[in-house]
């Protein structure tokens, strides 16, 4: 058996055995009683000049192929969001090609894609809420036109801008009256961008709550759902329970997505039957099902996580499809605590930690990232990460991840 070695925060080290390798099967047919995404991360050249402010420099083949990766094991792909370095490296003219790329990728392996939309192509730090408007819109229809469906991110520019909730609301309107397919509205928390604070007028999440719902019962027909991103479950049922028949919830937190995910089936025992038949092959975004949000009682996946944990991700739902709940936390379970690793704070810094994860399992040829972020994590946080992944079978190739992590050791001379 081979030896793992592990890195303290003192810098000793210290070895543990390492794990089998996985032994999960991919889906014969399309998952059932989930829609998940994986929120997909890029790849950049290793020979770019990958420092922080330069343009980034794309390795289309391996950014591509991972989220083949990703369809392989019946999951769809969330594509130029956050994971994918939105807003710390990301530039426009990459993320417009990203989703060119990502929607015709989608098409030719019959996934599901859906990807951000935002105000960030415009380079000006204040703009009028008109402007606001503009370019939500500009994007919007760019997204639509390459076939994925659009998930409407929160925007820095309408949090530096907005002074009311009704500022949101008039936003959101405007945006959502030029939608031609329904979009997912994405609620993104200060854990992962400080300068959303306040979004949707309150810091109180229960009085913003109040006015994404306002936003979502004057648009059902526009919404297919809603990503909640702030690492809070109970803000999450809240909100959950309050939405409209045809709106799902796709869970964000990356903290407590098995509970959420699980939802009522956990207490029943009937994942079999907890949830409606989930999206055909190439919807954008899937059916949205017949029962409402309260009836449903669990919610849908749009994860970070996802990406570095994909065929666990896999496993684990197709153990709900076949009503083995035991089976979906055994699996999935160990997993949690994988994941708040990547995600500790500073949370922005958890796309280190998916490509990481990517690099380890062989999907990437170098541990290198757009901006630089590469560099964001130290040793001890990312020994942690691979002490968790093996535990929770999340190295798909472990004697590589093993020689790869010890490679890293010894380049800083921290291995003989």
């Amino acid at each position: 058996m081979t030896d793992l070695p592990l890195l303290s925060p003192h810098g000793a080290v210290s070895v543990i055995p390492l794990a089998d390798a996985p032994a999960f099967a991919r889906p014969t047919a399309p998952l059932r009683t989930r829609i998940a995404y994986a929120a997909a991360h890029v790849v950049p050249k290793p020979h770019a000049d990958n420092t922080p402010g330069r343009p980034a420099e794309i390795d289309w083949d391996a950014t591509l192929a991972f989220r083949r990766h990703v369809y392989g094991w019946g999951l769809g792909v969330a594509d130029a969001m956050d994971t994918a370095q939105r807003n710390m490296g990301l530039d426009a003219a990459a993320t417009r090609e990203l989703i060119a790329r990502s929607a015709e990728v989608a098409r030719e392996e019959g996934g599901s894609v859906v990807v951000g939309v935002n105000t960030d192509h415009v380079d000006a730090e204040r703009l009028t809420l008109a402007e606001v408007i503009d370019a939500y819109v500009a994007q919007l229809h760019f997204t639509e036109e390459q076939g994925a469906g659009p998930v409407l991110m929160a925007s820095r520019h309408l949090a530096r801008v907005a002074e009311t909730a009704d500022d949101y609301r008039r936003v959101y309107r405007a945006v959502l009256r030029e939608a031609t397919t329904p979009v997912v509205l994405h609620w993104l928390g200060t854990a992962f961008d400080p300068q959303l604070e306040g979004y949707f007028g309150s810091t109180d999440w229960r009085t913003a709550a109040d006015v994404l719902l306002e936003i979502i019962g004057e648009n059902p027909d526009r919404i297919a759902g809603v990503k909640m991103s702030l690492l809070n479950a109970e803000s999450e049922v809240s909100v959950r329970e309050r939405l409209p028949e045809s709106v799902r919830m796709f869970t964000g937190d990356d903290f407590n997505y098995v509970g959420l995910i699980g939802g009522d089936a956990l207490s029943s025992g009937e994942a079999g039957a907890a949830g409606t038949t989930a999206d055909a092959a190439g919807s954008p975004v899937g059916a949205a099902g017949s029962r409402s949000g309260a009836a449903r009682g669990y919610s849908d996946a749009l994860l970070g996580a996802f990406a570095a944990i994909t065929p666990v991700a896999s496993a684990a739902i197709q153990a709900l499809d076949a009503g083995d709940t035991a089976g979906y936390l055994r699996i999935l379970g160990p997993t949690e605590d994988l994941s708040r690793q990547v995600f500790a704070a500073p949370t922005f810094y958890y796309k280190t930690g998916v490509a990481f994860l990517s690099w380890l399992n062989g999907h990437q040829s170098a541990f290198q990232m757009v901006g630089g972020l590469h560099s964001a994590r130290s040793l001890p946080h990312l020994s942690r990460i691979v002490e968790l992944a093996n535990a929770s079978q999340a190295l798909e190739r472990p004697e590589l991840a093993a020689a790869r992590w010890s490679d890293l050791l010894r380049l800083n001379g921290l291995l003989p």
